[in-house]
């Protein structure tokens, strides 16, 4: 419970984290998922990368994804050979987790679902000019990108925002579980990126309401991978249409503004009520 905007915020801030102990946990689970493939397969590098290695993953953990990549010998490499390269390394993790719950091959990962949360094991191999090659078996055909360079460009962005543009992020995505994940998370995070360059976050609430403000428009258009050799990557998960993801954004922007308005008459209980139908429950009740 919260009886400003402020602390509000403060107290949303803390409820999207995720605790010292799951950390601890990711980290050793981590580890030995790693070592399972190195058991088998000829290994060159493996390292943490998604929303956990960037700083951004929300709570619950039970509900995210843990992604790895592991970079292997380019013996492994075949041009059409992205689903059975993901075959590989589902056969490798079954030899060490025998018992686990699930273990499935998806477009460009294969995913370890364990009681507490999932893993997603990308198989990589080095590119030719940097970054990495990963397996898109649906499309059949090979993704250039690098991880290691989207965890960099976040942790510069949220330096020169002295730390606020992880939590903004964080926030941003606790707004989009809400809304049935309607956007691409990385995409959202680019977007954050792009729409706070050369702005100042004086305070998380003007923040998100300036990143719905100008989320209405810049939503409408792919985003490029900040890696030169990227590709272009979609915005829309569980939507379909520009109108509806405008839309999105258009009623939080529209309950932002109320919210300032309550705040600024000074009934910050209606303001605080507000961001909850924004945040549901990861934003603390008045009082």
């Amino acid at each position: 419970m919260a009886t400003t905007i402020t602390s509000s915020f403060q107290k949303l801030k803390e409820n999207l984290e995720i605790t010292g102990l799951q950390k601890s946990t990711v980290s050793t689970r981590q580890e030995n998922v790693r070592n399972a493939v190195e058991k088998e397969m000829d290994v060159l590098d493996s390292f943490l990368t998604g929303s956990y290695s960037r700083s951004t993953m929300i709570a619950p953990l039970s509900e995210a994804d843990i992604d790895i990549i592991i970079v292997l010998d380019p013996k492994y490499y075949e041009t059409d050979g992205q689903a059975n390269l993901l075959d590989k390394v589902k056969q490798a993790l079954l030899k060490t987790y025998t018992k686990t719950p699930k273990i499935s091959r998806n477009g460009q990962a294969v995913t370890i679902t364990f009681t507490d949360f999932v893993v997603d094991v990308v198989p990589a191999f080095n590119r030719k000019g940097g970054g990495y090659l990963i397996p898109n078996s649906v499309q059949k055909v090979w993704i250039a990108t690098n991880p290691k360079t989207h965890v960099q460009i976040m942790a510069e962005k949220n330096k020169k925002h002295n730390d606020d543009l992880v939590p903004i992020v964080k926030m941003i995505k606790g707004w989009n579980k809400n809304i049935n994940y309607s956007f691409v998370s990385f995409r959202l995070e680019l977007l954050a990126i792009e729409i706070f360059e050369n702005v100042t976050i004086s305070n998380y609430s003007s923040g998100m309401r300036y990143f719905f403000d100008k989320g209405r428009e810049r939503i409408k258009y792919k985003a490029k991978d900040p890696v030169s050799y990227g590709e272009e990557i979609s915005g829309l998960r569980n939507i379909t249409t520009q109108d509806e993801a405008v839309s999105r954004f258009e009623t939080a922007y529209n309950r932002a503004i109320k919210t300032e308005q309550f705040a600024k008459n000074e009934d910050i209980e209606k303001a605080v009520n507000e961001w909850q139908k924004i945040f549901r429950n990861y934003f603390p009740t008045f009082g």
